[in-house]
């Protein structure tokens, strides 16, 4: 973790950056019928009459990190599996990595034949993959990109492009006025993390108008630890803090909690990704700026088509290639367009059916959003 005061840090997290070498293609899959019995917390099988070729298993990374993982990936995740007739597998590794190569070592023995996984740190995530590989079991990072493994495909969005989106955002919301700016950024053990601030970085720090007054890594995502490093980095900068860059909608809320103590939420200009439903909340009652949309249907859907396809023997569709200089090698990779949501365009998530309106205007929300036009 690293504190910075007062001078603009370029790379706060570290690691290795993901670059993207080309543009998204549109992928069509034909769906395969897999008709082997699924193991662990949620399975399903097809019924379709073609010969079974293998299963697939999938391992979340945790609960806390955010609510997107068992909200929105899993019941997509199972839909697109379902719909495709694959027999499948997902669990969920609750933030230990113990737990995770547990979990893996399991689904290899019961004889997944591809393995998808959200790693909750590029060494472990490594080894899970050299253990399957092994025993000829297909790879897929999902998500997040295992530096120095050696997944046969990456999926996810493209989350240098996130961070840019969140750093315009940034810079839209505090309007051109000089600013001292607070980051708070997601996990170090988390290369998207250090995607998502090096994009935010190459925006605000080439906006001469605005300061960085304070930088820290949050360990794990957690939100809890973000309030009270948030709290000691305002309290560094004496308060003097005109808006935060905050990696995700659950660190974003961390951040309002002590804004609200302190009597600025809403005068605070407040970053934030994942359009879960407290963050569009946040963002119509104003105490949070702006949040990035990622469609975990579109997500899932693009790992299911790579699934099916190395379940098939076949070679997957993708459309770029992602760096990994520790793993020296160039990952193919499908990576998706993520969207920047303000009050003004909240609607769209809804229409994507990424939250439902009966969940975000509720209660007192519910003339915040008639006031938005939603």
């Amino acid at each position: 973790m690293y504190v910075m005061s007062h001078n603009k840090i370029h790379d706060p997290i570290g690691g290795v950056f993901v670059k993207r070498t080309s543009t998204l293609l549109v992928v069509a899959v034909i769906g395969v019928s897999l008709t082997l019995t699924a193991c662990g917390s949620d399975s399903g099988s097809g019924t379709d009459s073609a010969a079974a070729t293998g299963k697939v298993g999938v391992i979340l990374p945790d609960t806390k990190s955010s609510v997107r993982w068992e909200t929105k990936d899993r019941p997509a995740l199972e839909a697109a599996f379902k719909s495709a007739g694959v027999d499948f597998t997902i669990q969920n590794a609750e933030g230990s990595a113990d737990t995770m190569a547990t979990i893996a070592d399991g689904m290899i023995a019961d004889g997944v034949t591809v393995l998808a996984i959200v790693n909750l740190d590029s060494d472990s995530g490594a080894s899970i993959q050299e253990k399957a590989a092994a025993q000829g079991v297909k790879t897929i990072d999902y998500d997040r990109l295992t530096l120095g493994g050696s997944a046969d495909v990456y999926v996810s969005f493209d989350n240098t492009k996130v961070g840019e989106l969140q750093g315009q955002g940034l810079v839209d919301c505090l309007g051109g006025k000089p600013a001292n700016v607070v980051f708070l950024n997601g996990s170090p053990t988390d290369n998207n993390a250090t995607l998502f601030s090096e994009g935010a970085h190459s925006v605000i720090d080439a906006t001469p108008t605005i300061t960085n007054v304070g930088e820290q890594a949050v360990p794990d995502w957690d939100n809890d630890k973000a309030v009270t490093i948030f709290e000691q980095l305002y309290t560094a900068a004496d308060g003097r803090v005109d808006g935060v860059y905050a990696a995700n909608d659950g660190l974003a809320g961390s951040v309002v909690s002590i804004l609200e103590k302190n009597k600025r939420a809403g005068q605070v200009p407040v970053t934030g990704q994942d359009a879960t439903v407290e963050g569009l909340q946040n963002i119509l009652a104003g105490t949070q700026c702006m949040t990035v949309y990622k469609s975990a249907t579109e997500e899932a859907n693009a790992l299911a088509e790579v699934a099916i396809a190395l379940s098939k023997g076949e070679e997957p569709t993708t459309s770029s290639t992602s760096r990994d200089d520790t793993g020296g090698r160039d990952v193919p990779s499908v990576l998706l367009t993520p969207k920047s949501i303000t009050k003004d365009t909240v609607g769209v998530v809804f229409e994507d059916g990424g939250q439902s309106k009966d969940d975000v205007c509720t209660g007192q929300f519910a003339p915040m959003c008639a006031a938005a036009g939603v």
